[in-house]
């Protein structure tokens, strides 16, 4: 008799390898590869901090358009328009 429940397992730890392969960014003050959910660099003992924005990188006609298309949305909904 043969058992099939054996071959479903990847004993080369195949399933595991997404969690070995952590992301890594570099730290703002001295370089050093950091741990992207690390709080402080193990190097120079620095906080990291990130900050997104969703205004971060955007130019001022890209602003200016999205908020006239909040705006003109409120008015079509409450009857202004």
């Amino acid at each position: 008799m043969i058992d099939d429940w054996d071959d479903e397992i990847d004993w080369d730890g195949g399933e595991d390898d997404d969690l070995d392969r952590s992301e890594t960014v570099s730290c703002p003050s001295c370089g050093a590869d950091v741990y992207e959910d690390a709080e402080q660099c193990p190097s120079c003992g620095e906080w990291i901090t990130s900050f997104h924005s969703p205004w971060q990188g955007r130019s001022t006609w890209w602003i200016v358009l999205g908020i006239l298309g909040v705006a003109a949305t409120i008015l079509a909904l409450a009857g202004l328009v």
